[in-house]
C-alpha cells in the first residue's frame, strides 16, 4: 500500500497582524447511486467563512504581505459574485486591512450580510462580471488598492497545488486519486488539484464541471460555465485568464467537459441536504459531474470534488423555492 502523502505546513506570514491557520478539511465517500459507489468529496463547506475560497484569499494575501504589496491599514479589493468576497473580508479582518468587494447586482443579500458582517464595503454594479472586473480594476487604479485579481492571479491555483492537493492525497487511504472534478469559475480549484496529484505521479484526469443552463443557479452563484449565458454569473469568456492559460497550454488536454443539466443540480443538492450535507447548489453541479466521471472510470475509479460552500449564502435562491414560506 502507497504511504498517505503528508500535506505540507502552511509557513506563517510575515509582520503585522497573521491571519489563523486553515484546518483540514474532511475528505469523505459520499453515495448516492449504489451501483457506482462512493465519490470522495472535499468538505471545503467547512473552512472558516464558509467556502473553498478561504484557501485563495488567505495564500494571495500572505504572499502579497510577504512581497511589500499591502500591509496594516490598506485596502483590498476584489470583483466576485460572492465567495471570494466573503473569504477575503474575513480574511482581511484578521489581518487588519479594509476590504471593498465588487459584486453583481443580482447577487443575493445574504452574501453582501456576510461580508459587511466581517467590515467590507459592499458595491453592486449592474451588468455581468466583466462588468464588475472593469469597475474593481478602475477602482483599484484610481485610489492604489491591492487588487486580489483571482480571475488571473497564478497565487489562487497555486493554493490548491500546494496545499488543497496534498491534503486530499494524504487523507486517501492509497494516496492517490483517478479523477478530479470540479466547476469552473475562476479554475483555480481544479487546476491547482489536478497539478498536484499530476505532479504526485497520479495521472489524474481532471473534468470541467459545466451547468447546461444557468438558472439552476442564477446571477449570484460563484459559480461559472463554459457553455455562457446571462443566466450564469462568474466569468464571462476569455475572462478566466486562469483556465483559459492551462486549456491552452501543454498540460490541457487532460481536461473533459461534462455538462449537468440545471435540474439535475437542484435536485442533487437537496439529497445531499438530506444526507446532512448543509451545501450549495454547485455542490450539486460538482456531485452530477462526478457521477459521470465515475461512469467513465468504472466502480473502481477514484473520483474525487469539492463541496465548494455552504447553503446559509443561498436562502433567497430558487434551490430554496419550495422551503420558504412564501414558497
Amino acid at each position: 500500500m502507497i504511504s498517505p502523502v503528508a500535506a505540507p505546513a502552511r509557513p506563517a506570514p510575515v509582520g503585522g497582524r497573521f491571519i489563523r491557520q486553515i484546518p483540514p478539511t474532511p475528505l469523505v465517500p459520499v453515495t448516492l447511486d449504489a451501483e457506482l459507489g462512493p465519490i470522495w468529496c472535499k468538505l471545503e463547506f467547512m473552512n472558516p467563512s464558509g467556502s473553498t475560497k478561504d484557501r485563495i484569499a488567505r495564500h494571495i494575501l500572505e504572499k502579497a504581505w510577504r512581497r511589500g504589496e499591502i500591509r496594516e491599514g490598506d485596502t483590498v479589493v476584489e470583483a466576485s459574485s460572492g465567495s471570494t468576497s466573503i473569504a477575503l473580508a474575513l480574511a482581511c479582518a484578521q489581518m487588519g486591512l479594509k476590504f471593498v468587494a465588487f459584486i453583481p447586482s443580482s447577487a443575493t443579500n445574504e452574501r453582501g450580510l456576510m461580508i459587511r458582517a466581517y467590515g467590507g464595503e459592499v458595491r453592486r454594479i449592474e451588468g455581468g462580471m466583466s462588468k464588475v472586473l472593469e469597475a474593481a480594476e478602475s477602482a483599484a487604479l484610481e485610489h492604489g488598492w491591492f487588487a486580489a485579481k483571482q480571475f488571473e492571479n497564478p497565487d489562487n491555483a497555486e493554493a490548491h497545488r500546494m496545499f488543497t492537493g496534498p491534503e486530499i492525497l494524504s487523507q486517501m487511504e492509497c494516496g492517490c486519486v483517478d479523477a478530479v472534478v470540479s466547476g469552473v469559475g475562476t479554475g483555480g480549484t481544479l487546476r491547482g488539484l489536478w497539478e498536484a496529484f499530476d505532479d504526485a505521479g497520479c495521472g489524474a484526469q481532471a473534468f470541467a464541471a459545466i451547468p447546461c443552463e444557468g438558472r439552476a443557479f442564477g446571477d449570484n452563484a460563484e459559480c461559472a460555465s463554459l457553455i455562457f449565458s446571462k443566466e450564469v454569473p462568474g466569468v464571462a469568456e476569455c475572462l478566466s485568464l486562469l483556465y483559459k492559460e492551462w486549456r491552452e497550454g501543454p498540460r490541457g488536454g487532460a481536461i473533459q467537459e461534462v455538462t449537468v443539466r440545471e435540474e439535475l443540480c437542484l435536485d442533487l443538492t437537496q439529497r445531499l441536504w438530506a444526507l446532512g450535507y448543509p451545501v450549495g447548489p454547485s455542490s450539486g453541479l460538482n456531485y452530477a459531474a462526478a457521477l459521470e466521471a465515475k461512469r467513465r472510470l468504472g466502480r473502481d475509479g477514484r473520483v474525487v470534488t469539492v463541496f465548494p460552500d455552504r447553503m446559509e449564502r443561498y436562502f433567497s435562491h430558487r434551490v430554496f423555492a419550495g422551503l420558504r414560506e412564501d414558497g
